[in-house]
C-alpha cells in the first residue's frame, strides 16, 4: 500500500502547485467573479436571469462533486477493507442479492435525477417565458458572416457585415452593435438568413439556434449597463469565427439617441425574409422550384 499512497500524495501536490501557480484571469479572486459564480463569464443580476442560472450551475456540479467524493470514497474504503491478505485463500462469503442494498441504488439515483429535473425545469421554464409585454422588440437575423438588427419597437434596423480580424487594437469596436436600455424588457425573434446559426451573449448565459425556417423566441430584462461580446456559436461556415458582434446596455436616452442616428442615416423599416439566400428544390416529382 505504500505504492499508492505516495503516488496519491504527488498529485495532490502537484494539483495544488499548479492551481498555485494559474493566473489571476484563471482563478479569480473578486466576489461575483469566482467560485461563487461558479467561474462562469457573467454576475448575478446582470439579467433578471443570470442569478438563477448562476445558482443552477453551482447546484449541479456541488451534487456532482458530492456523488463523486462517496463514490471514490466507497471505491477506496473496498479496496482497502476486502484486499486480499497475505497467506489469506479463501473466498469471500457470495451473496446473490441483498434487497435493501439494490433499493437504495435504485431508489437514491432516481431521488437525485428528480431532484436536477426540477431545478433545471423550473429554471429553464423562467427562461422560456415570453408571457410578458416586451418594452422593446428585437428581430435578430443570422447570415453568413455577420447580423442584422430590426428594432421592430422603433421601426428602425441595422445591417452588419463581416469583419476582417487582424488582430490589431481597435477592431474590435468596428463589430456590429446591438443596443439594449437597460432595465427594460426586450423581446428577441430569432431567424437565419442562410444556414444554422446560433445567437449567443456569453455574459446573459443563454444562447439560442437561428435555424433556416425556424422562428425562435426569448425575453430577458438586462439590469446592469456596460459593453458585452457576443457570437455566433454554431460552426457556418469559413469565417465562423469572425462572426461577433458587442451588446451596448445603455439608459433610454442613449438609446433613443441611437435609434435617432439610425432614422437620420436613413435605415428605416425593416430587413425581412426577402433578403434570405434562395435554394434549388426538388420535389416529389422532380421538377425543380425555389424556397427561402
Amino acid at each position: 500500500m505504500r505504492r499508492p499512497a505516495r503516488t496519491l500524495a504527488l498529485t495532490a501536490a502537484v494539483a495544488l502547485v499548479a492551481a498555485g501557480c494559474a493566473s489571476e484571469r484563471q482563478f479569480p479572486s473578486e466576489p461575483g467573479k469566482g467560485v461563487d459564480v461558479g467561474f462562469l463569464p457573467s454576475e448575478r443580476g446582470l439579467t433578471d436571469q443570470t442569478s438563477g442560472i448562476i445558482d443552477l450551475w453551482n447546484g449541479s456540479w456541488i451534487a456532482a462533486l458530492a456523488v463523486g467524493v462517496l463514490v471514490w470514497g466507497l471505491t477506496i474504503w473496498c479496496i482497502v477493507a476486502y484486499r486480499k491478505r497475505k497467506n489469506d485463500n479463501q473466498l469471500p462469503v457470495q451473496l446473490r442479492y441483498h434487497v435493501p442494498l439494490e433499493l437504495m441504488y435504485t431508489v437514491v439515483p432516481i431521488l437525485m435525477i428528480g431532484a436536477l429535473f426540477f431545478f433545471s425545469s423550473r429554471v429553464q421554464g423562467d427562461i422560456q417565458d415570453v408571457s410578458a409585454e416586451p418594452d422593446v422588440e428585437i428581430e435578430v437575423y443570422g447570415k453568413q458572416w455577420s447580423w442584422d438588427f430590426n428594432y421592430l419597437s422603433d421601426d428602425v434596423y441595422f445591417s452588419g457585415h463581416r469583419v476582417n480580424l487582424t488582430g490589431e487594437e481597435g477592431v474590435e469596436e468596428t463589430l456590429p452593435t446591438l443596443y439594449l436600455p437597460v432595465d427594460e424588457t426586450v423581446e428577441f425573434t430569432v431567424k437565419s438568413r442562410d444556414v444554422a446559426h446560433s445567437f449567443w451573449i456569453p455574459a446573459f448565459l443563454y444562447k439560442v439556434d437561428n435555424l433556416p425556417g425556424r422562428v425562435n423566441t426569448f425575453q430577458v430584462t438586462p439590469q446592469r449597463e456596460g459593453i458585452y461580446s457576443g457570437k455566433c456559436a454554431e460552426l457556418c461556415g469559413e469565417f465562423h469565427s469572425e462572426m461577433l458582434f458587442n451588446v451596448e446596455v445603455v439608459d433610454r436616452a442613449t438609446y433613443d439617441d441611437q435609434m435617432d442616428q439610425l432614422r437620420r442615416a436613413g435605415q428605416t423599416g425593416r430587413l425581412g425574409d426577402e433578403l434570405n439566400r434562395q435554394y434549388n428544390v426538388v420535389d416529389e416529382v422532380g421538377t425543380e422550384g425555389s424556397q427561402n
